[in-house]
């Protein structure tokens, strides 16, 4: 497993969001792309992006802002909001992200990852973020009437890389990470799933690390590494040392 740092993008700044909401922000860095060397610096070996502008406008917002992370860095970035075409994504792989992340339109219209996954292989991630464990699409402002793990369930086989699954009640709340949920939805499909929301201790990656097998091979961390909570060496030694036993 590996743990993989957050730049959320807003207007060009690096926020984080308190459950989704973005009227809850709290400016971290007005230089995105510092903070990304920030953390490749401190041994990332992922970096994960999201326009938040463009996840509540249904297209891309933060061009300039992600330009300016991906010639800082050297390491991989993977970015999702506001992608709802192949022109998209083909534009922002084109930049020079390793992979993109389908959210909103995963659940909307499951025929584009597919086509995707055909046209880009080994480059598209979707991304499930879920209230109460219904899907919620649009920058978390609207809840579908399909499950988390079914909506999962469309994808096997069809070579998406990873699923990131999120709890929106405890993304930005420091209040740990939905274990149940996220172990049950890896135990429920094959392809492999990225912890996202609530990790705000070094107890919580242990606790993922406890379930790895389970399918889980990477935890998002936003927050908890912009207030201190987590000190971003210490938790990549910890998930090092696992991966060694």
């Amino acid at each position: 497993m590996i743990v993989i740092p957050a730049i959320d993008l807003k207007e060009g700044r690096c926020v984080r969001l308190e459950q989704g909401e973005m009227h809850r922000d709290t400016v971290f860095s007005d230089n995105p792309a510092e903070q990304a060397l920030q953390w490749q610096q401190a041994g990332a070996e992922l970096l994960h992006l999201v326009d938040l502008d463009g996840a509540f406008a249904g297209q891309p917002k933060n061009k300039a802002a992600i330009e300016s992370i991906l010639k800082a860095i050297t390491i991989p970035a993977q970015l999702g909001g506001g992608i709802r075409d192949l022109a998209t994504i083909e534009a922002y792989l084109a930049l020079g992200l390793s992979k993109v992340i389908i959210g909103t339109a995963a659940q909307r219209n499951p025929e584009l990852v597919i086509e995707a996954c055909q046209k880009f292989p080994g480059q598209i991630v979707v991304g499930i973020d879920a209230k109460n464990g219904m899907v919620a699409v649009q920058g978390w402002a609207e809840v579908s009437d399909i499950t988390a793990v079914d909506l999962a369930r469309k994808f096997e086989d069809c070579g998406v890389t990873a699923i990131i699954y999120t709890d929106i009640s405890r993304d930005g709340m420091m209040a740990g990470p939905n274990l149940e949920a996220t172990k049950a939805l890896a135990e429920a499909i094959t392809i492999p799933v990225i912890a996202s929301g609530g990790v705000s201790s070094l107890k919580d990656i242990d606790n993922l690390m406890a379930i790895e097998l389970s399918g889980i091979n990477g935890a998002i961390i936003g927050k908890a590494i912009y207030t201190g909570a987590i000190d971003l060496r210490e938790a990549i030694s910890l998930t090092k040392r696992g991966r060694q036993c």
